[in-house]
């Protein structure tokens, strides 16, 4: 069962014309306009949860859980820190993954995606008029299938698109159109340019766009995947998770399960290039799966899950590592998976998704923690 929960969790992370531009017609999309009922309540909880005894967790204190009903996961803060942007599939509410924000307290959770198809990677564009998210509903209102696991442990690449709308979900606005998988996609500080995963030429890769999704360029091109790009607070790299095959064995299983709109995440490792591609270097290489990769406010060191620990295992837990691949910290050392970490823009706070405190086994909630940069004790 703990199994099939972290599937549920992981195999949502997306965060994602052949010229990438605007849709037809201005852009706007068909059905555009979000509900704007608020989602069922949480109960919001503001107190501290209490921490075990023997966890060993000093980088975070007054960790608050601010989301208590379904799968949640992917929180990311706007550019003023006030407000969250994450995806859920919640009683009552959605059959799979839809885009919601609320305030950084955890309250006034409301849906501003359309209800329909599969959504992921929800982000505040840094202007905060205006939100950026991938979803399915394009090419099917239904929620897509679940993926064969007859073949391990694998993430589908479903036929998404990029979109962007108001903060409520209003003038939906179609930034990709073309086949395959496009997911994966945040904004630049500056809000000009937008990186994002796609299958366009046949292999996982990133690419970066405009922020009306003109001048499409590809950042990557060694095979296997690239995926889950973030930049640097200053906007000068690119952090991301990759993998790439190079026994011939293990490249044909690759390319077999991309045939098939397949992905096996099972080992990954941590990247980082300049925002133009160039200067690709590995920052982890220890035969585990490493992801969610985001900037620490310094621009040096970067905060990941990984299962490093237990590299056959189902526990994630948070690291910190610098970028020149040196100084490996972890962070969170709860029995269960955390992940999906961000740093608020004044690097005070950290949000993150974890099993930790569910009301049943395996839910994946929003937490929230003060930061402590240099605690006693750390490593």
């Amino acid at each position: 069962m703990r199994i099939f929960k972290l599937i549920a969790v992981m195999t949502a992370v997306a965060c994602g014309g052949e010229s990438g531009g605007p849709g037809p017609a201005g852009g706007a999309v068909p059905g555009g306009e979000a509900g704007e009922e608020p989602a069922a309540a949480d109960s919001v909880d503001p107190s501290p949860i209490p921490y075990p005894a023997d966890l060993d967790e000093p980088h975070l204190t007054n960790l608050r859980m601010l989301t208590r009903l379904g799968e949640n996961a992917e929180a990311y803060f706007s550019a003023e820190g006030l407000r969250l942007i994450f995806q859920g599939t919640r009683p009552g509410e959605s059959a799979c993954d839809q885009i919601y924000v609320m305030e950084v307290d955890g309250s006034n959770v409301r849906r501003v995606s359309t209800g329909e198809g599969r959504t992921t990677c929800g982000y505040f564009f840094p202007s905060g008029d205006r939100i950026l998210y991938s979803s399915t509903h394009l090419d099917a209102p239904a929620c897509p299938p679940p993926p064969d696991y007859s073949r391990g442990y694998v993430w589908p690449l479903n036929e998404f698109d990029i979109l962007t709308a108001r903060p409520d979900g209003s003038d939906l606005r179609r930034l990709t159109d073309t086949p395959g998988y496009d997911a994966e996609a945040t904004i630049s500080p500056d809000g000009r340019t937008i990186v994002f995963t796609s299958t366009r030429d046949g292999d996982l890769d990133i690419y970066a766009m405009d922020a009306d999704g003109s001048n499409v360029r590809r950042l990557t091109n060694e095979p296997g995947y690239d995926g889950g790009p973030f930049f640097s607070p200053d906007g000068t790299r690119i952090v991301y998770r990759a993998h790439h095959p190079t026994d011939p064995a293990a490249l044909e299983d690759y390319r077999a399960l991309l045939r098939d709109g397949l992905v096996r995440p099972t080992q990954l490792d941590i990247f980082v290039m300049d925002v133009d591609g160039s200067n690709q270097r590995k920052l982890t290489d220890n035969g585990a799966a490493n992801f969610a990769p985001f900037f620490h406010p310094s621009g040096e060191k970067v905060i990941f899950s990984s299962n490093v620990h237990e590299p056959t295992g189902r526990d994630f837990d948070l690291y910190m590592i610098g970028i020149d691949g040196t100084g490996l910290e972890r962070v969170t050392r709860h029995p269960d998976f955390d992940g999906f970490p961000m740093f608020s823009p004044d690097g005070t706070k950290l949000v993150f998704a974890s099993n930790r405190g569910a009301q049943r086994e395996g839910d994946t909630n929003v937490f929230i923690a003060d930061w402590v940069e240099s605690p006693e004790g750390s490593r």
